[in-house]
């Protein structure tokens, strides 16, 4: 069984026999994985008419456990964006209705970023969404593989960062 990265590997091969080309039977299998990961989280996130950024503010807020509250520092750390990344995503969230900004009862000068009745509502829908979507792509795996795969995929993940 092959697929086009053995294809495009083997062009190389052809090409640059050269060198070392064995990463690239990895990393264009994940490249290519992500590419159809994100198009099926746009589609599952469309039928919930929120965007992939929004799900991932609204699903960083949902994990914190009640009150579904953070700090935004708290949610920089959670969704690897940059400061003014956030205040602006906050703000287009608060706007919807889905996100609101409560005093920091340990910072007079702070804020807290709550999701609200909407906001959690929303994000639980997505996320079962997702998750069906998800499913559905691993179709058959047995558990075992899934396992293996997880544990492969995390030490890769821990190893590249």
């Amino acid at each position: 069984m092959t697929d086009e990265v053995d294809d495009v590997v083997s062009a190389w091969a052809r090409e640059r026999g050269d060198l070392g080309l064995g990463p690239m039977h990895i990393w264009s299998r994940i490249d290519r994985l992500s590419g159809i990961l994100a198009g099926h989280r746009k589609r599952a996130f469309t039928d919930h008419a929120i965007e992939g950024w929004e799900f991932d503010v609204l699903a960083a807020l949902r994990r914190a456990g009640r009150p579904y509250r953070l700090s935004p520092g708290q949610l920089l750390r959670e969704t690897h964006v940059t400061s003014g990344t956030m205040t602006n995503r906050v703000d287009r969230l608060a706007a919807r209705g889905l996100v609101r900004r409560d005093p920091d009862p340990d910072d007079g000068r702070g804020a807290l970023v709550t999701l609200t009745p909407a906001g959690l509502a929303l994000v639980d829908a997505a996320l079962g969404t997702l998750l069906a979507v998800e499913e559905s792509l691993l179709g058959d795996w047995p558990a075992d593989d899934r396992a293996r795969l997880a544990d492969y995929l995390r030490r890769l993940l821990l190893g590249s960062a």
